[in-house]
């Protein structure tokens, strides 16, 4: 069922993407020879206008065909077509080729799917604060009433005994205890701070976790383990007090925009500090998730709740939009850095070394993806 709903997630994310790309190109003239469902085989397709909708078997996302996207697809893309004695409908053809458009509508189409993906998780969330979104109680708007509150797990460290217990993010903490001490953390008590005490002072026992997953009840036993660098006793999780926050539809709307803003900016963030760490021999590998760790996390996200759906759903688009806005070739960044170059030098970028560019970024982008995947699968046996 996880793989199911991961790739409907997908699906909807991709071609959101790549219909931004469409409309825009729709709007400024130019022609689409094909928007496309799915990957090949084709099952079905439909020609409306000068585009052919097609429907394929793969349901992994989608694509748009541009004309004149690729600058050598067809010879009819030469300016010379454009010249008083060329033949009139090979003129109007070059002259609706995304290639002759003045560099900013190009720009414009690059730039629209990551529009796209922001706008579609700007909707999610919006609707998310309508229905009702677990919200830190510390990061509540002014005035807002959160309720349901409780101390839930946000984040469980690799290699940590927390991970290796089957403690998941998520997981809300209700008592704390251990068999070789009357003392027992209820919730009453509890709150960061305390916690922390509890574990200090019970490293390296068993301690049990009384926890709610979803809407179930569980107990996990768990060791704390004493850190070798600081002496101290530690679980690996971090922890914040998080409710329910719902709003009327105009706050929701607006709030749903601010938490967008906030989530893409802190996106990029975390994608600079990767990129710098990785050029300087200290990237953290474990952070990054693959496709099938994905499968995983969207699998636990929907046991929590449609609403948790919901916002996951929106953090992979914000994800899909940071990452086509790198400068890197194949994806949309570096498309829009080609530009830029043609822009500044005055002439195009040879299309033989833009194609073999984007290539090698293409094959780099599949090694990347199976180096991320390849520890998601050694977790699976």
């Amino acid at each position: 069922m996880s793989i199911i709903i991961f790739i409907v997630i997908l699906l909807v994310l991709v071609v959101s993407h790549e219909f931004g790309h469409f409309i825009v190109a729709k709007l400024n003239k130019i022609r689409v020879d094909e928007f496309s469902f799915g990957f090949p085989p084709k099952l079905f397709g439909k020609k409306i206008g000068e585009t052919t909708y097609n429907f394929n078997l793969l349901p992994l996302g989608g694509y748009v065909k541009i004309y004149g996207e690729n600058v050598d697809e067809t010879d009819m893309l030469e300016v010379g077509f454009l010249d008083k004695d060329a033949d009139p409908e090979k003129v109007e053809l070059a002259k609706r080729s995304m290639v002759n458009k003045p560099k900013y509508i190009q720009a414009f189409v690059l730039v629209a799917g990551i529009v796209m993906n922001l706008l579609v998780a700007w909707l999610l969330l919006s609707i998310g604060f309508m229905s009702g979104l677990p919200t830190s109680v510390g990061n509540a708007p002014k005035g807002a009433i959160i309720k349901n509150q409780a101390l839930t797990i946000t984040n469980v460290a690799p290699n940590s005994p927390a991970l290796a217990s089957g403690i998941k993010v998520g997981d809300k903490i209700i008592a704390l205890s251990t068999p070789t001490d009357s003392t027992r953390l209820l919730s009453s008590n509890l709150g960061p701070e305390s916690i922390q005490n509890f574990v200090k002072a019970h490293g390296g026992e068993v301690v049990t976790a009384s926890l709610v997953r979803g809407k179930e009840p569980i107990n996990i036993v768990v060791t704390p383990e004493v850190n070798k660098t600081s002496g101290v006793a530690v679980i690996g999780i971090s922890m914040d007090t998080i409710g329910t926050l719902k709003l009327p539809i105009h706050r929701a709307i607006w709030e749903g925009l601010i938490l967008t803003k906030d989530v893409t900016v802190g996106t990029v963030v975390g994608f600079y500090n990767l990129i710098h760490g990785a050029l300087i021999g200290k990237a953290d590998m474990n952070s990054l998730t693959g496709p099938v760790g994905i499968v995983g996390v969207v699998g636990d996200a929907a046991k929590f709740g449609f609403v948790y759906l919901l916002s996951f759903t929106a953090l992979i688009s914000i994800n899909l939009a940071v990452i086509n806005l790198v400068p890197f070739p194949a994806l949309d960044g570096g498309r829009l850095l080609f530009l830029l170059i043609e822009k500044i030098k005055g002439s195009r970028i040879k299309p033989k070394v833009a194609n073999t560019v984007n290539a090698i970024g293409f094959g780099l982008l599949m090694l990347l993806m199976v180096i991320i995947t390849y520890p998601d699968i050694v977790k699976l046996f």
